[in-house]
């Protein structure tokens, strides 16, 4: 952590600004359900959901991790059961797009993941990353152990104490509640849909940035 708190203003040149498209306008005429990093292992694995806009960013960022070992879009947070892509894009259910990670803490720690994503999104922007606008697009941290919870409240705490960002943290940290898996056209978005303008214009510079920072913590 002392580390990034010594480059702190590596944080500030990450954070992408975003194009005026949006996640709920991309075309989505492509299914594909893989995952990444779906090899073999008898590793203890450890869980994590975040929430950092759109779920095709956060999914594209952290299938490049060494050791993480899938990474699932999704939604959580909010009061109904079972809801759409349709129905969390109301605003009205109460729900994140998230993204749930299986990780092997031996190989990627949960600081590095946590690094990872304070420097890959704006979490000061309440309900909105870029273009896109609404309580799903919030930032989140849903910890599903205490010490995951411990670790995520000392960085907002120092983050927010050494003014990294112009504005105050407004990533809500809460406890992990029953997730639910996006729609399958949702799943390796950017891996299978590239070409298309919100991957091309949103997503791909955020990755080249996030490329370059974390060049070696990638697969």
């Amino acid at each position: 952590m002392e580390k990034l708190m010594k480059n702190a203003w590596v944080i500030l040149g990450i954070v992408i600004s975003f194009s005026h498209f949006s996640c709920g306008n991309a075309t989505k005429d492509k299914i594909n359900t893989k995952m990444a990093n779906t090899e073999s292992s008898h590793a203890q694995l450890e869980t994590i959901t975040f929430g950092a806009g759109c779920f095709w960013c956060v999914e594209a960022v952290y299938q490049r991790v060494k050791g993480v070992h899938s990474v699932v879009s999704g939604y959580m947070g909010g009061k109904m059961k079972n809801p759409s892509y349709r129905d969390v894009c109301t605003g009205l259910t109460g729900h994140a797009e998230v993204c749930q990670l299986t990780y092997d803490p031996k190989v990627v720690s949960f600081e590095t993941l946590l690094e990872i994503f304070w420097q890959t999104h704006d979490p000061t922007t309440l309900n909105r990353q870029g273009a896109d606008v609404g309580t799903q697009y919030r930032s989140a941290i849903f910890y599903h152990t205490p010490a995951q919870k411990a670790a995520a409240d000392q960085w907002k705490q120092n983050l927010n104490a050494k003014k990294v960002f112009p504005n105050p943290i407004v990533t809500e940290i809460v406890a992990e509640s029953t997730f639910y898996p996006a729609e399958d056209y949702h799943q390796d978005y950017f891996n299978q849909n590239g070409e298309e303008p919100y991957c091309k214009i949103v997503i791909k510079p955020k990755m080249d940035k996030f490329l370059k920072a974390f060049k070696d913590k990638l697969n």
